[in-house]
């Protein structure tokens, strides 16, 4: 039995019961395909079932709005894919009369579908023979084979993509796909791989040569930057001030708080002195302040702090409006923003 039938003997025997393995519709495997990427399956289940529940058809996506769609999306983090399955969604419903394609030719020329999302919506739903290369993928591919090639360099991602084209099953490359995927999920994974029951590992290079912990290989390019937000709370019995953010940051044309960023983390009434506080009156006066929460992202960690003032402005700033607080669980704002204002609120 070669590498790809024992692997789908394997997976037929311990797959997970998923609902989009369920169905070749190339809608609801886009939604999921997008909805999982670099998320957890537990993660993203509830939103899955959520997107799926409000818009059972790609026609219903395309009549939702921004903000709905963010809304939804809270929490997920990688705001950016929410906005591009709007986009996409659209685009579906103009183009293809609410159709969505199958084909990997017309797939990759979607918003926010790549090479992998391409190959795994063409084959799951029309049975194309395309290998996708995810992070499993590369896993399992580089232990079996002993590639220590890094997996993010040019030259190591066109040699896995030729590694997965040669040993898919041309005649199988749904239920191999789904097989390769789930091995490096549920078996090999990332630490502590099971390869004591593993079914390949007599042919298994890394195990073997006892190299499971140093493949796959990862060239460490990612620079992490420090930002320091200071995030003005002001409110009264029935309406908060609030910002609509723009499209040149992270939480693209999402709702957040009054905002003063600095170079470094400073004290509250520091805050208070810099010289764009004028904007928020003169005589405002510090009731209270949050801690400091730090939030990880991608390629930023935010030192936030929450800064509650006693009195509104005399002038709204460009994206600045008054919010009525009992619509405040409406707005799509970052998980750390809703988080604060769920507990000052408590709706």
């Amino acid at each position: 039995m070669d590498f790809s039938a024992q692997l789908i003997a394997w997976y037929q025997q311990h797959k997970r019961d998923l609902p989009w393995r369920n169905t070749t519709d190339a809608y609801i495997i886009w939604l999921s395909e997008i909805i999982l990427q670099q998320t957890r399956v537990e993660q993203g289940m509830p939103y899955f079932y959520r997107f799926a529940e409000r818009y059972p058809t790609v026609t219903d996506f395309a009549a939702a709005s921004e903000d709905e769609v963010l809304r939804l999306w809270q929490g997920l983090g990688y705001y950016s894919r929410g906005r591009n399955m709007l986009k996409t969604a659209q685009l579906v419903q103009e183009e293809y009369d609410g159709k969505f394609p199958t084909t990997y030719n017309e797939l990759i020329k979607l918003k926010g579908v790549g090479e992998y999302t391409a190959a795994a919506i063409s084959s799951f739903s029309a049975n194309e023979a395309r290998a996708v290369v995810d992070g499993n993928v590369y896993r399992v591919l580089s232990r079996y084979f002993g590639v220590d090639e890094p997996i993010n360099s040019p030259k190591g991602k066109k040699l896995f993509q030729q590694i997965a084209d040669d040993v898919l099953d041309k005649q199988r490359p749904a239920l191999h796909n789904q097989a390769m995927m789930e091995f490096g999920a549920m078996l090999c994974k990332p630490k502590n791989p099971a390869c004591g029951i593993c079914p390949v590992k007599l042919h298994c290079e890394a195990f073997k040569h006892n190299a499971i912990n140093s493949l796959p290989v990862k060239l460490k390019t990612i620079k992490i930057k420090k930002r320091f937000f200071n995030y003005l709370l002001i409110f009264d019995d029935k309406t908060v001030l609030m910002n609509k953010r723009g499209d040149g940051d992270i939480w693209a044309n999402m709702y957040d708080l009054p905002l003063v960023e600095t170079n470094a983390l400073l004290e509250p009434m520091d805050v208070l002195q810099l010289p764009e506080m004028t904007k928020f009156g003169k005589t405002n006066i510090l009731k209270d302040n949050s801690g400091v929460i730090k939030h990880v992202l991608t390629h930023q960690q935010l030192f936030i702090r929450f800064l509650i003032l006693d009195k509104f402005p005399e002038k709204l700033q460009d994206g600045w409006f008054y919010a009525n607080i009992d619509d405040l669980e409406k707005l799509a704002m970052p998980k750390c923003v809703f988080i604060f204002i769920k507990n000052i609120f408590n709706f």
